[in-house]
């Protein structure tokens, strides 16, 4: 990332967050039940997969609550203004995965 990105994602840390908890906690966990719901959707991610199906959809709470405080501490640790790196990424993958998510339930992917 530029000087220049960092500076304005930095400066929009908090909103980072939310979107990180609203995409990739909220939005991926939730597509990812009512895919799982529906039937003929199966969890894909190598980490979240053979937990869902050991545990069922309540391992994807598990996941968000240890993804979420692991990586809230890097952030903390790390004293660079690129920490903000970290709830961006969240939020990206976050997006990503419930607009794919969304694809498959919808049957287009």
């Amino acid at each position: 990332m530029s000087d220049d990105t960092v500076a304005v994602l930095g400066s929009n840390e908090r909103l980072l967050w939310i979107a990180a908890v609203g995409l990739y906690g909220v939005g991926d966990a939730v597509t990812t039940v009512l895919g799982l719901s529906s039937g003929g959707v199966a969890e894909a991610g190598p980490i979240a997969k053979p937990l869902v199906e050991a545990h069922g959809r309540i391992a994807l709470v598990g996941i968000k609550l240890v993804v979420f405080p692991a990586f809230y501490v890097v952030w903390r640790a790390l004293e660079t203004p690129g920490r903000v790196a970290v709830p961006f990424a969240l939020a990206l993958v976050g997006g990503v995965v419930t607009v794919w998510n969304g694809l498959v339930i919808a049957g287009v992917v």
